[in-house]
C-alpha cells in the first residue's frame, strides 16, 4: 500500500533518465487478472541493470572478481502493464557509494510520457571469493557515474 507521502512525491519524467532498454512483454508475463504480475516488474528492473552494467560496465556475470547482490528493491505501481506491449525501461542512479549504487528504475508504456511503475534498487558488490563488500571495479563505476541525475 502506498503512503500518503509516497503518492505525494513527484513521479520522475522521461527526461530524467540517462539509459533506456526497450523490454517486450511476453504472453507468460500476464496474470489471470489480464496484466503482467507484479513480480514481473522486478524482473524488469533487473533487465535494465544488469543490460547496462553488462554492455556499458564490464560486468563480468561469470568470471569477475566482483558481483551485485540486491540489498533492497522497492516498486510503486501506477498503471498497469499487459502482453503484447513494449516497455521502456529508464534507469538513473540516485545514490553512488563505495561498494553500493541506488538505481532508480521506471517503466513507460512505449511511446506514453507518464510511468506505469517507478522503483529502486540497491545493488551491494562483494567480492566472489567471499562474499565480503568490495569496491565496486573502476570500469562499472564509470559507467554509473555516467548514470548520475
Amino acid at each position: 500500500m502506498t503512503s500518503p507521502a509516497e503518492t505525494a512525491l513527484p513521479l520522475p519524467r522521461r527526461a530524467d533518465f540517462p539509459h533506456f532498454l526497450a523490454i517486450p512483454t511476453r504472453w507468460m508475463d500476464n496474470d489471470v487478472y489480464g496484466h503482467v504480475n507484479n513480480v514481473v516488474y522486478y524482473s524488469y528492473f533487473d533487465t535494465v541493470i544488469n543490460e547496462c552494467l553488462i554492455r556499458e560496465g564490464g560486468l563480468d556475470i561469470h568470471d569477475g572478481t566482483a558481483i551485485g547482490y540486491c540489498a533492497e528493491s522497492q516498486c510503486r505501481y501506477l498503471a498497469p502493464l499487459a502482453f503484447p506491449e513494449i516497455i521502456d525501461a529508464g534507469l538513473r542512479v540516485l545514490h553512488l557509494g563505495k561498494s553500493s549504487v541506488r538505481y532508480e528504475i521506471a517503466l513507460f508504456p512505449q511511446g506514453d510520457t507518464a510511468p506505469a511503475a517507478v522503483g529502486w534498487f540497491v545493488h551491494v558488490f562483494v567480492a566472489r571469493a567471499d562474499d565480503k563488500p568490495t569496491p565496486i571495479p573502476p570500469g562499472i563505476r564509470a559507467c554509473l557515474e555516467r548514470l548520475k541525475r
